[in-house]
């Protein structure tokens, strides 16, 4: 059935109740993995996925060729297509819970990084579902078999497809001096998408500059992600992905003998800065 709102409220709301719903959970008591998210809109034509394929690597996949993949048989233009993208924050007592660590993650961060990735999985799967039987063929780029994880010549560590790059495209935010997506509630958050055969005006970008959010890059000011970073990761030259990835290898054998799950987390550059919660004060994000 087709919806009553208009299709960018509708698409929102379908995200919106999902995460109010107990699908929200990422321990036996329900408690929520995630606070209530953000939702933008891009083209499938927007000139920044041709970019991202130029910049990252010729294996970046395009919106069109992950709907095509998905859908061979439905005669579909670029332009015909939307991405929306929604970010997750993590709620208060995951950020008060990882602000008072240092160097291992904290249980409830740990069991974001897993179990509420898993709600994010299922609720790629549940707005691919929706939009479909609405009328909308849709494909989740991060559940379909094209998606793969690669080593890019410019970025090392990359993939076909990236959320957060999806999301800057959609207006949600820009990137920091750690790579962390600052949207209007932070960068501690996770981040999804799907591409749909639905016309959706996308959303405006208030920037241009695609670290305009960062008070490194903005002001010549903060760097408090360079101090948080256990791993000494992030430098005035940016993030080492390598040395990054290193650190968090090694939480893994934390996190299975003292929280008995297996998982893993960092994510320090993300809590107890100014930009935890909020574009940081002094960012014109207008």
């Amino acid at each position: 059935m087709a919806p009553r709102k208009s299709l960018d409220e509708w698409c929102t709301k379908l995200v919106g109740d999902y995460i109010a719903s107990p699908n929200n959970s990422f321990n036996d008591i329900g408690e929520p993995a995630w606070d209530e998210p953000l939702v933008g809109f891009s083209s499938g034509a927007d000139p920044l996925y041709d970019f991202y394929k130029r910049d990252i690597g010729s294996f970046y996949v395009l919106p069109v060729e992950f709907f095509r993949a998905a859908h061979p048989l439905i005669p579909v233009r670029r332009d015909e297509l939307t991405v929306i993208s929604w970010v997750l924050p993590q709620t208060k007592a995951t950020k008060y819970d990882q602000r008072k660590e240092s160097r291992m993650p904290s249980e409830r961060w740990a069991r974001a990084r897993i179990m509420g990735e898993a709600v994010n999985v299922r609720l790629r799967a549940y707005m691919v579902e929706s939009l479909e039987k609405a009328g909308y063929p849709a494909v989740a780029p991060m559940l379909s078999p094209l998606w793969r994880q690669h080593v890019s010549e410019k970025y090392l560590f990359a993939s076909s497809w990236s959320e957060r790059h999806a999301a800057y495209a959609s207006g949600l935010g820009t990137f920091g001096l750690s790579d962390g997506l600052i949207t209007a509630k932070g960068k501690a958050h996770r981040v999804g998408s799907v591409i749909a055969k639905i016309g959706i005006p996308p959303t405006p970008r208030p920037y241009i500059d695609h670290h305009a959010y960062c008070l490194w890059y903005a002001k010549g000011t903060c760097g408090a992600c360079m101090r948080k970073c256990p791993a000494g990761a992030i430098t005035e030259k940016g993030h080492d992905k390598q040395r990054c990835s290193d650190y968090v290898d090694a939480t893994h054998a934390f996190v299975e003998e003292h929280y008995h799950f297996k998982g893993y987390g960092c994510g320090f550059c993300q809590v107890g800065v100014p930009c935890e919660s909020r574009i940081p004060e002094g960012i014109d994000a207008s």
